[in-house]
């Protein structure tokens, strides 16, 4: 098992940063109309859970705030796939490209969920 040094190390983040970039690279064909709506609010709940498995990584030395920013990247995992459904219903995302993002986002978030059930393999003492 490799030594994890920083959240870049781990496999969840680096899953999460590339649904991420394919959430971006897939929006940027979106109607333009949708600009400050449907295509900033997925971009934003795609990296926001880049963002909080970041900070949950410093604030590791406190099992409750750990495993608080592990939930809160669960919840914007799950807003991005509400989001992907909303592009597909509008026509704008094929359901072959949702789907291979809808499975990347389960297994994002099963990880996260195995991370949050045990926060003592990951935390540090003080």
């Amino acid at each position: 098992m490799a030594v994890i040094k920083s959240y870049r190390d781990l496999r969840v983040y680096q899953a999460a940063m590339d649904a991420a970039m394919q959430v971006f690279e897939v929006t940027q064909s979106f109607p333009k109309e949708e600009t400050y709506a449907l295509v900033d609010q997925i971009r934003r709940s795609s990296r926001s859970v880049c963002t909080n498995l970041a900070e949950g990584w410093r604030r590791r030395r406190y099992k409750a705030h750990f495993v608080s920013k592990l939930t809160d990247a669960e919840s914007e995992a799950e807003e991005t796939r509400v989001w992907l459904e909303f592009a597909v219903r509008c026509k704008y995302l094929e359901p072959e490209v949702a789907r291979e993002l809808d499975d990347a986002y389960d297994r994002i978030l099963a990880q996260l969920y195995s991370m949050s059930s045990a926060p003592q393999k990951w935390t540090t003492p003080r």
